[in-house]
């Protein structure tokens, strides 16, 4: 709400006011976090690893100097403060003079009951201050004077008056001080941001730069490059590229960015190349990210001459008709020290009429043809509430330009942004009264002044479940806490996650904090919001969502639910959640997020489509041979050193334990498909007769052979079969476009990355025989050189495939003599009592496991053997670790968009077009909204169904018998005129037209579920009340037609 300077509850009152106040943190452990303090702290990489995939260091170092304020600590402003301590920030200041109220509770999270009438920012810096410990987090109650404000670099104001908006934003703009205004109002929200006349944009939209391989430069005014068509080079016109490695043209390497023209998938134009050398072959252009300059006009200005920033492009004209409804509602709410009162139609007219004067008096390029009257109605009947997700959203975007401000990294909003989301309101329209929605001095009243008590009694009675306690599944419970879901009689939220909290994951679950770490994150996600609403009622799980869940996530589980929201990190199980939903018709909220993207979905049953109907395409798999003898970039090496990696350590040991422990390991290994029969004994001899170690020495030694195998003695091998200048049979030269001459390296014992690669690889290979590894350097060194190293000589018969479909074609003969030869030399498992190795699973986060240090080595090793550029540590993680870049702003503005949908979900509205998924990406800056795609709809002879159909199949009959297989054909046959060809339950087939006589007439007289239990071999769990059974069926006519799905009642 919004009230006059001096009021209770403003952030500015008149009277003079204490200053700053910092109440220190309470003093616990911090799992390796410094405590909040003023001098620049060295960057944790373990506590922002995810969002530094993001941003980057530079930029993390620019927030890291950056003093921000946040005047307003209602909703919003909490909001804010929130995303922005946890973004790393050196400092960030609260101020607010206003008092906490009972409709601050709405959305206010670091506010309790029994901080109503203490000033808001007092009460919550401590709350806040515990989210990061490197930033120091004060309070200010005092006023915003021109020599307070000057030691900002950023200022953020939240629920304030235009009066002070123009005031401080004229003031700030004068003195290059960044300003971010932001505001909420019921179901619609406001941005502004002025960062001055000569900003520096050095990344706009933070997207790695492209390269592409070069085939062909023309000598042409402009010049024409030709980029390899193995893949698109992606580039736009206006990119700067550089250029290295090229042959011939040679004027193009190592010159300054220029600028391109795109002329096609695999062409641009540069500068004029007439006087350049001729171009012979080779080169690879690179996308340069050059900083520009960009001017923001001051607030005042802007106000007269907005620019928006679309972000619906079905209400394209929303923004400048609400440009002029807000300035409206300021005027309203100076002239009464009030907003206007919830769905009051006196207040209602009286804000068209201020927004009619408003318009009038407007410049050309602000001014309205005519107002849209209506959604400035809607904007006076709402502009009392304060929820949660519309907090959330705005303030995830207000906090991602606030570090835009710090740093210059993405583009920022220019200038304005409006959003709403008025399909939250009842589909009826007029549904509302004022009186449903008056203060009744409940901590939801910011809510039920937008939706009434009505919807407030139900959001209470709601039963979900949270499938994921991580960053979304943090901010969902937030979210639900606020606006009371399962919290009143009969309602509750079930939330699972098998994982315990890691320092990383502190940076963005803010529920989560550092003495909370190795805990259960259900458990902590549970009591920490239980702190923001003492009556939420929440029940925390442990467990995986899947087949072997099925027992406790049962039939009586899902029915009594209400809706299903996931907050999860993989493909598989938000499929598996999808598949459940489906089938138990339950409403599903899903989201995610990949560094500044995010998106929403929601799916509705009997109306949209679900998650499954739609894939993402899939990962471009790198091919086997150039990961093997080609690679040409670092995330092929780095690939590269993965399988290294599995294939040193891991898969060896796990076959080793399988042979000594089942007898029957080698006669399955034997029937294996190509060569994978040789290659599971030969690792076999390897590991228990030829490289077996019994001391740290050896497995130096083993460590040092093996890299003379990989980095030296493979690559002359493949220079022996294809020397450096061999040509083509079409008379080209092999080693050219993306095939890169390679070079042996000789090892030196005092190359650091040398024997960083000897020392990793030494002891993960004594880790996985239980030996004892070293960590000391120097011994390491004078171990080495006592390591006999034969010479090498290439072999004349070695055949090195070029490209996959050479690989796959080549069916060599398997010489079955020789694989009993290396049985028979296999040291019987009676031997070797008690003996077992040890397999090692990849672990990215532990530094001091040797993991990432094997990776980097390996993978760097390669790369200088190829002249492909190297990568630190910290992007070789990223890849090889197939790291998720994460950042809080995002999660915050995705999941306020979710609970936006479930306020529609709860309401029951049964429009497709009052739905919408969307999609963000806060860097540049970039919304879609859609409606929801409808369920395909199919047909059977006059019958329309969806994927939310089903056949009812009640297996048990009137007798207490169980319906048998001629049964059912027999019923479909009556019942729906369908013939029935094929049967099947999940892989099993139960019935075709095409089996044998013999084992159809055996199965036509069983009951169907001995013919599962049979067929799959497991009998249906206790759990299980019904069968899903899958059709193919023809009609009348013999045509085949496609049908639902059978619930096939056993219970």
């Amino acid at each position: 709400t919004c009230q006059r300077v001096g009021e209770p509850g403003s952030n500015c009152p008149s009277e003079p006011v204490r200053g700053v106040r910092s109440v220190p943190p309470p003093r616990v452990p911090t799992a390796g976090m410094a405590k909040n303090s003023g001098s620049e702290a060295p960057l944790d990489e373990g506590l922002y690893s995810r969002q530094l995939y993001v941003l980057g260091r530079e930029t993390m170092r620019m927030l890291q100097r950056s003093r921000i304020l946040v005047s307003g600590l209602r909703g919003l402003g909490v909001e804010i403060a929130k995303n922005i301590i946890l973004g790393g920030v050196k400092a960030v200041t609260l101020h607010d003079q206003g008092t906490a109220q009972w409709a601050d509770l709405s959305s206010q999270f670091y506010l309790r009951e029994e901080d109503i009438g203490k000033n808001r920012a007092e009460v919550s810096q401590p709350r806040l201050a515990e989210l990061n410990s490197y930033v120091t987090v004060t309070a200010y109650t005092g006023p915003l004077v021109e020599d307070f404000l000057s030691g900002f670099q950023v200022v953020v104001l939240t629920n304030s008056p235009l009066e002070d908006q123009l005031r401080l934003g004229e003031f700030c703009h004068g003195r290059g001080i960044k300003l971010v205004v932001a505001d909420t109002r019921g179901l619609f929200g406001q941005l502004f941001c002025d960062f001055g006349e000569d900003m520096v944009l050095t990344d706009p939209n933070g997207e790695q730069p492209l390269s592409a391989m070069v085939s062909m430069v023309t000598k042409d005014n402009p010049g024409v490059v030709t980029c390899l068509d193995e893949a698109r080079h992606g580039f736009e016109s206006g990119d700067c590229v550089s250029f290295s490695e090229v042959q011939g043209m040679v004027q193009l390497n190592g010159s300054q960015p220029m600028e391109i023209k795109v002329l096609g998938p695999y062409t641009f134009s540069i500068c004029d190349t007439t006087s350049f050398s001729d171009y012979i072959r080779g080169g690879i252009v690179r996308q340069v990210k050059v900083p520009k300059r960009i001017s923001f006009k001051s607030l005042p200005a802007s106000l007269a001459q907005p620019d928006f920033v679309v972000t619906d492009f079905a209400k394209c004209s929303r923004p400048a008709q609400l440009h002029i409804g807000f300035q409206a509602l300021h005027r309203f709410c100076a002239q009464h020290g009030r907003p206007p009162r919830p769905h009051n139609e006196e207040d209602a007219t009286e804000l068209v009429a201020l927004a009619q004067v408003v318009n009038a008096q407007s410049l050309p390029e602000a001014q309205q043809g005519s107002l849209n009257e209506d959604l400035i109605r809607k904007l006076a009947y709402v502009a009392a509430g304060d929820l949660a997700p519309m907090n959330a959203f705005i303030g995830g975007l207000a906090a991602q330009e606030t570090m835009k401000a710090c740093s210059g990294k993405f583009m920022p909003i220019m200038q304005w942004l409006y959003f709403d989301a008025l399909e939250c309101l009842p589909e009826d329209g007029g549904a509302l009264t004022e009186e449903e929605c008056l203060p009744r001095q409940s901590r939801y009243d910011g809510q039920v002044a937008v939706f009434g008590s009505g919807l407030q009694g139900k959001l209470g009675e709601q039963k979900y479940f949270l499938v994921g306690a991580g960053a979304i599944g943090c901010e969902l419970l937030k979210n639900f806490a606020m606006i009371g879901l399962g919290c009143g009689d009969g309602g509750e939220i079930t939330v699972t996650d098998m994982d315990t909290i890691e320092k990383s994951n502190l940076n963005r679950q803010f529920l989560f904090r550092p003495w909370d770490v190795t805990q259960l994150k259900s458990d902590r996600a549970r009591a920490a919001v239980r702190q923001m609403n003492p009556s939420i009622r929440v029940t925390s799980h442990q467990n995986r969502v899947g087949p072997d869940t099925e027992p406790i996530y049962n039939d009586d589980f899902f029915q009594r639910l209400d809706g299903v929201a996931n907050a999860l990190d993989n493909v598989d199980a938000r499929m598996y959640m999808d598949r459940r939903c489906v089938y138990y018709r339950k409403p599903l909220l899903e989201s995610g997020t990949l560094g500044t993207k995010g998106n929403v979905q929601v799916v509705i049953p009997f109306l949209t489509e679900s998650y499954s109907s739609s894939q993402d395409p899939p990962e471009k798999s790198i091919p086997i041979c150039t990961l093997k003898n080609f690679p040409n970039a670092i995330e092929h090496t780095l690939q590269w050193a993965r399988d290294e990696f599995e294939g040193l350590f891991k898969q060896p040991a796990e076959n080793v334990n399988q042979y000594l422990a089942d007898p029957k390991f080698v006669e399955r290994t034997l029937r294996l498909a190509g060569t994978q029969p040789l290659e599971v004994l030969e690792a076999l001899q390897r590991s228990l007769v030829l490289q077996r170690p019994h001391s740290w020495a050896d497995c130096v030694a083993w460590a040092c052979h093996h890299w003379h195998t990989q980095y030296a003695n493979n690559i002359w091998q493949l220079l022996h079969n294809f020397p450096p200048q061999q040509l083509t049979s079409s008379g080209a030269p092999f080693w050219s476009g993306p095939k890169r001459c390679p070079h042996p390296l000789t090892f030196d014992v005092n190359n650091p990355l040398h024997l960083d690669y000897v020392m990793a690889a030494a002891n993960l290979f004594a880790q996985t025989y239980g030996l004892p590894g070293s960590r000391d350097r120097a011994a390491l060194a004078t171990l080495l050189q006592s390591v006999q190293v034969p010479e090498f000589t290439p072999k004349p018969d070695i055949k090195i495939h070029v490209s996959d479909q050479e690989l796959h074609s080549s069916n060599a003969p398997v010489d079955n003599g020789h694989l009993q030869e290396l049985k028979a030399m296999l040291p019987s498992p009676d031997k070797l009592p008690g003996f077992k190795m040890h397999p090692i699973d990849f672990e990215k986060d532990d530094d001091s496991n040797f993991h990432m240090d094997f990776i980097v080595a390996a993978s760097n090793l390669r790369a200088e053997n190829y002249d492909i550029p190297p990568a630190d540590r910290h992007q070789s993680k990223l890849i090889a670790g197939k790291i998720s870049p994460a950042i809080a702003t995002t999660t915050a503005a995705v999941v306020g968009l979710v609970c936006l949908e479930l306020y529609k979900v709860v309401q029951g509205h049964r429009q497709l077009r009052s739905y919408k998924n969307g999609f963000l990406n806060l860097a540049l800056p970039f919304f879609g909204f859609s409606e929801p795609l409808a369920a395909p709809r199919h047909r059977y002879y006059d019958q329309e169904w969806t994927l939310w159909d089903r056949f009812e199949v009640q297996g048990l009959q009137p007798d207490g018998k169980e319906m048998t297989l001629q049964q059912f054909l027999d019923y479909f046959k009556t019942e729906h005129k369908l013939e029935v060809t094929m049967v099947s339950e999940g892989v099993s087939m139960l019935y075709s037209f095409f089996m044998p006589a013999a084992k159809l007439r055996e199965r036509l007289d069983q009951p169907m579920t001995e013919i599962v239990s049979r067929v799959s071999k497991r009998r249906p769990g206790r759990h299980v009340r019904a069968l899903v059974l899958e059709l193919c069926c023809n009609d009348v006519s013999g045509e085949d037609v496609e049908v639902p799905y059978v619930r096939y009642a056993i219970r």
